[in-house]
């Protein structure tokens, strides 16, 4: 079986799910945390085989398909433009159905938090997702924190982007000891000291807050209609 997998006495694997459009540090940010851990086989799981391209343009090449996979302990979910397509797309809802039934954990980075609640992963539990999309998560059965990391029972969602470090490590830490995870943090020397004050909309200045809000206003118009229509969908259903 292909993947990527450390040296060592461990044994578990990690599923992370890739699809068109992802934010690539959502998912390379705790990839490069989970591939410290040793024995840890991590498979880029994907509808098909065919190269997967990220929002900003990098080529991702997935290790095996959703029917082909195997049970995995962790199954993970990252965010970005995609995340619209993957909502919809009943292939990959169906496949984080399955795993989650017998996954150790079910985890996601920003808007992957989204994509957890379609395929009804999230429903009564705490989770976190980008800033942005805080009252989109909430409009499904979530309790909703403004948090960098949230940990409900075997849910583990982390905020946006960068905050997949963070999430990271707190898995590790869950997995293997803080003293693993301190060990990890130390050799990606993540001491972070940002040239800024805006890495979040409470010390962002109001204007670029704005511009941002703005500037995504008919993306995140198009996933609130989306998401309208799933939970009509799965209300109908119920019915």
């Amino acid at each position: 079986m292909t993947g990527r997998t450390g040296i060592g006495a461990w044994s578990m694997t990690i599923g992370m799910v890739i699809f068109p459009e992802l934010t690539q540090l959502d998912l390379t940010g705790p990839y490069d945390v989970f591939g410290r851990l040793p024995g840890v086989q991590i498979l880029l799981v994907a509808e098909s085989l065919a190269p997967v391209t990220s929002d900003a343009g990098l080529v991702l090449t997935p290790d095996i398909t959703f029917d082909d996979s195997p049970q995995v302990d962790i199954l993970f979910v990252p965010g970005g433009k995609g995340v619209f397509g993957a909502m919809q797309n009943k292939k990959l809802l169906h496949y984080l159905q399955q795993q989650a039934v017998h996954a150790k954990y079910v985890t996601s980075v920003c808007t992957g938090a989204l994509v957890l609640a379609a395929a009804g992963l999230l429903n009564g539990y705490k989770a976190t997702t980008h800033w942005l999309s805080l009252g989109l998560l909430s409009l499904f059965d979530v309790e909703v924190l403004e948090e960098r990391v949230v940990m409900d029972r075997n849910r583990i969602t982390g905020g946006g982007v960068t905050a997949g470090i963070d999430f990271g490590l707190f898995v590790v830490a869950e997995l293997a000891g803080e003293n693993a995870a301190k060990e990890i943090q130390l050799m990606m020397e993540y001491n972070p000291s940002p040239p800024f004050n805006a890495g979040s909309p409470k010390t962002a200045e109001k204007e670029i807050v704005d511009k941002v809000i703005d500037a995504r206003k008919e993306i995140q118009q198009e996933r609130l209609e989306l998401i309208t229509d799933i939970i009509k969908q799965n209300l109908d259903t119920i019915k």
